[in-house]
C-alpha cells in the first residue's frame, strides 16, 4: 500500500526487490492504491491472483482470516525469536495479534492519534497547554476569545480523525465500545460520560459545529493559518501543513476526570496469504522484510512510527523531537478500537468503516443531540451490522 509519497513506495520497492530466499526464492512488488482497496484484494483473492504477503488496513487480515485466506504467522514468529528481532518489538504491540489459532498477522507501525498544539496561540491567549479534561475545556474558552480553534477536527468526506477522536475520548475515560472480551458496550457510564464531554466543547464552540463537514485539507489549513490551537491529529502535523517553525508540537497526553490516560492506535500489519507459491518462502520473505524496514525510517519516508525498538534509537529518528515524545509518552498508553479489550478481530473493521460511527461523530459535532441518544443510535447500528 502507498503508506507516504511516491519516494517511500520507491524505497518499500527497493527493500522488497532486495529478498533472495532459498530455492531462488524472489519477491516483486505491486502497488494497490487506497481507493477500493478492499474490493481489489477480494477480487485478486477469489480469482487466485493475490499476493503471497501484503500490507493493508488495520483489521483487513481479521476480515480474510474469517474467509479462510489467512496463513497464520507464527512460524515467521519462531524465525523472529531465533534471530532476535522478537525482542526488538516494542512492549505489548504483538500481543492484539495472537488470536486462539495463531498469529493472524504481524505489526510492522503504529499510527498514533495524539494533541497537537500550537504554542503561540497558547501564549497569545494567556493560558497553560491542557493536562486533563477540566484545564482543556477553560483553555478552549480562553482560546476561542482570541479567534483561535481550542479543538481542530473535523468529519467531513475522508476526514477519519473526527470519528478517532470520540473514541479516544472514550477510551482516555476508561470506557470504550467493546468489553475485555469483545462483547458491545457502546452505553458503559464512561461513555456516556465522555460523549457529555464532547458535546460540552461543542456548546461552548471549542469545537466547531462547522466540523462535521471538515475535510483533512480544511484541517490542515487552520493548523497553517495559525487558526488551530490544540486538535487531535496523526504524526508528523509540522511536515503535514507546511509548518516546521517548531511552533506546532505534540502535547503529553491528557488524564480523564476519573484519572484513566489513554490514546487510540492503529496497529497496522502484514499478513500472509494461504495462496502462495511456498509458505516457507513468505515466512522468509516476512522475516526479511521486517528485518530491512528501518531503511524506511532512516531515509524519512514515514509518517509513521515504528514497531521495533532499534528503529526509535536511531539517529534519524531522534531528529524528531515529536517522534520521540509520542514513543514514549502516548505508545505506552495507547489502545486498539478493541478497547476496553486488546484483542483484535473482525468486528472491529465495521467500526471502523461502517456508517454507525461516522453518523455519530457527526450528530455529536452538529450539538443536536444527548450523549444516550447519539450512542444508543450507534449501538443499534453497530448490532445491525455485526448480525450480517
Amino acid at each position: 500500500m502507498p503508506w507516504g509519497n511516491p519516494v517511500y513506495n520507491e524505497a518499500a520497492k527497493k527493500v522488497a526487490e532486495g529478498f533472495s530466499g532459498p530455492n531462488n526464492g524472489e519477491a516483486t512488488y505491486q502497488i494497490i492504491q487506497w481507493n477500493n482497496f478492499y474490493q481489489t484484494f477480494s477480487s485478486a483473492i477469489a480469482s487466485k491472483t493475490g499476493p503471497a504477503v501484503s500490507t493493508g488496513a488495520g483489521f483487513q487480515a481479521f476480515q480474510f482470516e474469517q474467509q479462510g485466506q489467512i496463513a497464520y504467522a507464527d512460524n515467521a514468529i519462531e524465525k523472529l525469536k531465533k534471530n532476535g528481532q522478537f525482542d526488538d518489538f516494542l512492549p505489548g504491540v504483538l500481543d492484539p495479534f495472537k488470536s486462539d489459532k495463531g498469529y493472524v498477522a504481524v505489526p510492522w507501525q503504529l499510527d498514533m492519534r495524539v494533541f497537537w498544539h500550537r504554542k503561540s496561540l497558547f501564549e497569545k491567549a494567556g493560558v497553560a497547554v491542557p493536562t486533563d479534561w477540566a484545564s482543556l475545556l477553560e483553555a478552549g474558552k480562553k482560546l476561542k476569545s482570541i479567534g483561535a480553534v481550542g479543538m481542530a477536527i473535523g468529519s467531513g468526506a475522508g476526514n477519519n480523525v473526527g470519528k478517532h477522536l470520540t473514541v479516544a475520548m472514550m477510551i482516555n475515560n476508561g470506557g470504550g465500545i467493546f468489553t475485555k472480551d469483545g462483547q458491545l458496550d457502546v452505553m458503559n457510564d464512561r461513555n456516556v460520560e465522555a460523549t457529555e464531554y464532547l458535546l460540552e466543547l461543542v456548546s461552548n464552540g471549542i469545537i466547531d459545529p462547522g466540523s462535521v463537514s471538515y475535510t483533512l485539507d480544511n484541517i490542515n489549513a487552520m493548523w497553517k493559518d495559525k487558526k488551530a490551537a490544540f486538535g487531535m491529529y496523526s504524526t508528523g502535523v509540522p511536515v503535514r501543513v507546511g509548518d516546521t517553525s517548531g511552533d506546532i508540537a505534540v502535547a503529553s497526553p491528557i488524564t480523564g476526570p476519573h484519572g484513566d490516560k489513554a490514546t487510540l492506535m492503529f496497529s497496522n500489519n502484514i499478513m500472509m496469504y494461504k495462496n502462495t507459491p511456498s509458505q516457507e518462502t513468505s515466512e522468509d520473505f516476512l522475516v526479511y522484510y521486517l528485518g530491512q524496514i528501518k531503511e524506511l525510517w532512516r531515509q524519512k519516508v514515514m509518517n509513521a512510527l515504528p514497531v521495533f525498538k532499534s528503529i526509535t534509537e536511531l539517529a534519524e529518528f531522534k531528529e524528531d523531537a515529536d517522534n520521540v515524545k509520542i514513543t514514549n509518552e502516548y505508545v505506552p498508553i495507547a489502545k486498539s478500537f478493541a478497547a476496553q479489550g486488546n484483542t483484535l478481530n473482525a468486528n472491529l473493521s465495521i467500526l471502523d468503516g461502517g456508517q454507525g460511527l461516522d453518523q455519530f461523530t457527526q450528530t455529536v459535532f452538529t450539538g443536536k443531540t444527548d450523549a444516550k441518544s447519539a450512542l444508543k443510535t450507534l449501538e443499534t447500528a453497530l448490532q445491525s451490522a455485526m448480525k450480517k
